[in-house]
């Protein structure tokens, strides 16, 4: 891998994911980090991101709402999608990897990953739902 020149914009986005466990998109980025960079583009953001994740420095997630959302965290961990409000969050629970082998039991071909995502009404949507 070619050896990336330093930004501080990119490390300001970098230091921005590292302090929140939200898993915002290119958007709530883009604003908070428009008030330590106030020139900053939302093209700049992107490619910053995108760059990040090439690196394997954050994660994309592609939650079906039509916009990515970013996450520091590149441990294995699952998350869950609320239905309602569309907010992403992390999931506290074994790790079920075997599912690939369970996946990989009658395919010819070879299962490298899985990627799950949970769905349903997070706590606060849940609480004012009653």
């Amino acid at each position: 891998m070619p050896v990336i020149k330093f930004s501080r914009q990119r490390e300001s986005i970098r230091n921005y994911l590292s302090g929140t466990k939200e898993h915002p998109t290119a958007d709530v980025i883009y604003h908070n980090i428009r008030k330590e960079y106030p020139n900053i583009s939302l093209g700049t953001v992107y490619r910053n991101l995108n760059l990040l994740v090439e690196q394997g420095e954050i994660q994309k997630l592609s939650c079906g709402d039509g916009t990515d959302h970013f996450d520091y965290n590149t441990d294995e961990h699952y998350h869950f999608i609320c239905t309602e409000c569309r907010r992403v969050l992390d999931l506290e629970m074994e790790s079920i990897s075997h599912i690939n082998i369970i996946a990989g039991a009658n395919f010819d071909g070879i299962i490298e990953g899985s990627s799950t995502y949970f769905y349903g009404k997070c706590p606060n949507c849940k609480n004012s739902s009653k």
